[in-house]
């Protein structure tokens, strides 16, 4: 993990590059390099060492003239050295080489080749190829300047100042001179109509396994973000599991604002079952508050939602890099796939249902894929997020809606995946917790975080400010004082236009209040657990 910056051009100002690049800095605390190419373009890299500790500094240069950056993780980089680049001299155990010899062997078509999160450019004289994750995992954003160079940065206070135009990089796009913008990721599930696969809870099940282990590959100490929601519990008992088979040991973690926070109660019954060696931290509301701005430069975003679960996860993030680990497994995706927030219990359809689900995850890197790399990399703690692997998205993605929706299963949402993990002959989590309802991770953490935190922003907003929100802010008009004050401290910081358009705002559908809280919803109640289990 890292922060990468690429300028492409004539007449770069190194100095200036340097500078850019250092505004990064937070992403990439072990190192970092800069490399003027012959032919006068700069590469820059803020590196987090995760992978080969010693020698995986960058930027990389292939066997010819070609150098590349890369922020991200190739998951299957031993494999690709072991047949497709088993010819090639390696200079490094890193997993972020294979990416430069494999454009030497294939040209631009090797993507499809990589199992991983990544946002990547390469140069090769005055040619280049730049490339963002199916999923938008890994954060990339590109722009021009007025003397035509092209910029491309892990985040957007790279190169907000110098382009006159940028924007967000595409997800599952790659980009070159000659053929602009190319969509190189398309699998069927995009099309809502062909979720037609049969439910198979063995291969649900095994295909998170998979997909998790994966993300166990690392030369630092791993630990994981424990909610005591279902989706951060799932990932945590697998990588329990994984891990004792290894003799290993994982630290969990998880926050509140004090010890009867619904999330800290429920992630100590699941580190208790597990095993793990787990912490605890809190922080106060004064705390969260006196953060937002820095948090907002951090974000990128004036996103409600996503400011709201930030402020927790980066106080969180601060403490797990202080104990001294430095990857961490996170849940995100889980919802968008399973259709597991609650609003989705409004759906008109099954039509609707599926087509939200997709249209969802393929925001997510808007939204929830933004909120966790940037609010965790804010201090150099990289998160991986299992559940986006692509082999199992496509699994879920392409079952039959009706298997997903919670009116199949009196309105417990997530159903399949809870009970894909339901093995009492062996059981992954305490019942209580395998089918506890759906919690915002916002509200999680302390209900009164959320209430304080809007009286606040309206006090610092007055009726007369108010009142010019669509003048002063005339895309993404903020519709509420909260909005308003994070627009407000959005733009002091990222003043162009363009900055604006890069934030979707998270709003859920097919309810009448429109606030993203999960509280808003009427499916959300005080439910028994035990009752919830007894009616599967």
């Amino acid at each position: 993990m890292c922060g990468i910056l690429a300028i492409i051009g004539k007449d770069i100002d190194v100095a200036q590059a340097k500078e850019l690049s250092k505004r990064m800095s937070h992403r990439g605390p072990d190192e970092s390099d800069l490399v003027q190419t012959a032919a006068g373009h700069v590469l820059s890299h803020e590196r987090l060492s995760i992978i080969d500790l010693n020698t995986g500094r960058q930027p990389i240069q292939g066997t010819g003239k070609a150098w590349m950056i890369h922020n991200g993780e190739i998951y299957n980089h031993k494999a690709l050295k072991e047949k497709e680049l088993k010819d090639h001299v390696f200079c490094t155990n890193s997993d972020s080489e294979v990416i430069v010899h494999l454009y030497e062997k294939y040209g631009y078509d090797f993507i499809s080749k990589l199992d991983g999160v990544f946002a990547f450019v390469v140069v090769d004289g005055d040619d280049f190829i730049v490339a963002r994750d199916p999923i938008g995992v890994k954060p990339l954003y590109y722009g021009k300047d007025s003397a035509g160079r092209y910029y491309f940065a892990s985040e957007m206070k790279a190169l907000a100042d110098a382009c006159e135009m940028f924007e967000a990089f595409p997800t599952g796009h790659y980009f070159t001179k000659k053929t602009g913008f190319v969509r190189y990721y398309v699998p069927t599930w995009f099309d809502a109509k062909k979720a037609t696969k049969a439910l198979d809870y063995d291969k649900l099940r095994n295909g998170l396994i998979k997909a998790t282990e994966k993300r166990l590959m690392a030369d630092v100490p791993l630990g994981v973000l424990l909610s005591g929601g279902l989706d951060s519990s799932l990932t945590s008992a697998i990588a329990m599991r994984l891990l004792k088979e290894k003799g290993k040991e994982l630290h969990s973690f998880s926050i509140g604002l004090e010890k009867e926070s619904p999330d800290l109660q429920a992630a100590k019954k699941v580190a208790d079952f597990l095993g793990t060696r787990h912490h605890e931290i809190y922080f106060t509301i004064a705390e969260g508050i006196a953060i937002i701005k820095k948090l907002i430069w951090h974000l990128e975003t004036y996103d409600v939602t996503s400011i709201r679960a930030s402020t927790p996860m980066y106080f969180l993030s601060q403490a797990i890099v202080e104990s001294g680990v430095k990857v961490v497994l996170s849940g995100e995706g889980a919802d968008e796939m399973f259709g597991g927030y609650l609003y989705f219990k409004n759906a008109p359809s099954t039509s609707e249902f599926q087509k939200e689900t997709i249209r969802r995850v393929r925001l997510l890197s808007t939204s929830d894929c933004l909120r966790a790399d940037k609010s965790t990399m804010a201090h150099g703690l990289e998160a991986r997020v299992p559940f986006l692997d692509n082999d199992f998205l496509a699994t879920v993605m392409r079952i039959s809606p009706q298997e997903k929706e919670a009116k199949t299963y009196n309105g417990i949402e997530k159903y399949i995946l809870r009970k894909a993990f339901d093995t009492p002959e062996d059981p992954f989590l305490p019942n209580e917790v395998l089918w506890r309802q759906k919690e915002q991770f916002s509200d999680g953490v302390g209900y009164s975080w959320i209430d304080t935190l809007i009286a606040h922003c309206e006090s610092q907003v007055s009726a007369a400010d108010f009142e010019q929100a669509s003048k002063l802010f005339p895309h993404n008009t903020p519709t509420s004082k909260e909005a308003f004050f994070y627009r407000t401290l959005f733009h002091e910081h990222f003043p162009q236009d363009a900055a604006a358009k890069t934030v979707l705002k998270w709003i859920p559908k097919w309810q009448e209040n429109t606030d993203p809280s999960g509280r808003a919803n009427i499916s959300h109640v005080t439910a028994d657990m035990v009752q919830m289990n007894s009616a599967s």
